[in-house]
């Protein structure tokens, strides 16, 4: 019985206290996004294996070890979503977004699954802020989605957060770099781990992404992308960083930036924080000119990235930063009989279709119990309604801060109410609200 009420490990659930908050910190993602320029897209949990083998790429930890794959009833192999950028671009082909204005930018929240070590900031279900522009070949479009990632840091204030941006070259140019490092790795293979091992004729660039301890230290010497990148791919990068430059986005340059999936080419950028412990990426992405083409398109230019949500989290509250809390219920209506709640039901009916947040008895309490259950929720106002005030028409509405009693009318409650509690706003008894901004 202990399973039933587990959630599985590596995963966790967010509680109503808390989801105000994250759905808050999501507009503001949302918002961030749509100000850039970027529409929202939503794809389905799981996809058909080979996507991700193909987009994100057979070499890398995601696909060989972390992703989650069952053979469904017809026999296919389906894969739970690791990330969101192959998704994006299979929905991009299958609904023909190419033949639409390009570039076409999009951005999703979504959630994401790899089966790996549950830890701080890493969990086998995790939540994805993304971005992606299809279509654009230019560094501009690069340092843009930077912009985008940047003014998400600055907006929450966010200090002891800095940007380390390279370039991976291009297949011309990397070809010669692969060359060069799998010289170097040959003579260090009796140390390298064995999954390097496997990588070393397929993709050597992947060891420099390993996290073993002795392949890492192996991959500290090995030759740098920067010495080898052609000419177009130089003139590129040294673009983007004229772009960052002119915007007064601080950045450096960090070779060793290889980034964990295979679709990468030219520019890779990771936002790193050194408050949130080992795992210290919060957001890392770059472009991936080759991956329209691998799932089956024409070619085509695309750059984006991938935003931690746990990890943000994480990095709010290391610093400090709080999120808005959830606004008090703004009246209670307490009925003094069964009776009464039919008339309570019906206050409480037209305030809510006027925006107000009001509640009632659901659960046939005594007043005294109401007005209990009613101070635990933190509500600013109350009514009891009886019969004497279904009679007479009148009933007191008590501000429970300032202890102020307004006589309102029953038949006219919702207008005068309103009127109270913006009355009550503009004399600094109002309810916390939140206006799109956060002061910290």
């Amino acid at each position: 019985m202990a399973l039933l009420t587990k959630a599985p490990r590596g995963t966790q659930d967010v509680l109503p206290q808390d989801s105000y908050s994250l759905r808050k910190l999501e507009d503001i993602l949302c918002d961030t996004a749509s100000h850039f320029g970027f529409r929202e897209i939503r794809t389905p949990v799981f996809e058909h294996t080979e996507l991700f083998m193909r987009g994100v790429g057979d070499t890398t930890d995601v696909v060989q070890k972390e992703m989650y794959t069952f053979n469904d009833n017809g026999n296919r192999s389906i894969s739970l979503r690791p990330e969101g950028t192959a998704g994006t671009v299979r929905a991009f082909l299958e609904h023909g977004l190419f033949n639409e204005p390009l570039p076409q930018k999009m951005f999703y929240l979504t959630s994401c699954y790899r089966y790996e070590k549950p830890q701080a900031g890493r969990l086998r279900e995790f939540h994805q802020f993304g971005v992606e522009n299809l279509g654009a070949a230019s560094p501009q479009a690069d340092a843009e989605i930077i912009a985008l990632g940047r003014q998400i840091f600055d907006f929450f204030e966010l200090s002891d957060i800095s940007l380390e941006i390279n370039s991976i070259g291009c297949p011309k140019c990397r070809k010669n770099y692969h060359a060069a490092l799998l010289s170097y790795f040959k003579e260090k293979s009796g140390e390298l781990c064995e999954t390097c091992l496997s990588r070393l004729e397929r993709n050597p660039m992947r060891i420099l992404d390993c996290k073993s301890p002795v392949c890492s230290a192996i991959a500290k010497d090995a030759p740098v992308v920067l010495d080898f990148l052609c000419e177009e791919c130089d003139t590129h990068f040294k673009s983007v960083q004229k772009c960052l430059d002119t915007m007064d986005i601080p950045y450096t340059v960090n070779p060793r930036i290889v980034r964990g999936l295979d679709y990468y080419t030219k520019t890779v950028f990771e936002f790193v924080s050194n408050s949130i412990g080992a795992q210290g990426t919060v957001c890392g992405g770059g472009r991936y000119d080759g991956l329209v083409e691998q799932l089956g398109g024409n070619a085509l230019p695309a750059c984006g990235f991938g935003m931690g949500i746990e990890r943000l989290l994480m990095l709010l509250a290391s610093q400090g930063k709080e999120l808005p809390k959830e606004e008090r219920p703004l009246i209670y209506i307490a009925p003094m009989s069964e009776e009464c709640s039919f008339a309570a039901m019906k206050i409480v009916n037209d305030l809510r279709y006027d925006g107000i947040t009001a509640l009632t008895d659901l659960s046939s309490r005594s007043l005294k119990a109401q007005m209990k259950y009613a101070n635990k929720l933190g509500v600013l106002y109350t009514a009891v309604l009886g019969e004497d005030e279904i009679t007479g028409g009148k009933v007191n509405v008590k501000n429970m801060d300032s202890g102020t009693v307004t006589v309102l009318s029953v038949e006219n409650f919702t207008e005068e109410f309103s009127q109270l509690s913006l009355h009550d706003s503009f004399s600094g008894l109002s309810f916390d609200s939140f206006d799109g901004k956060l002061s910290f």
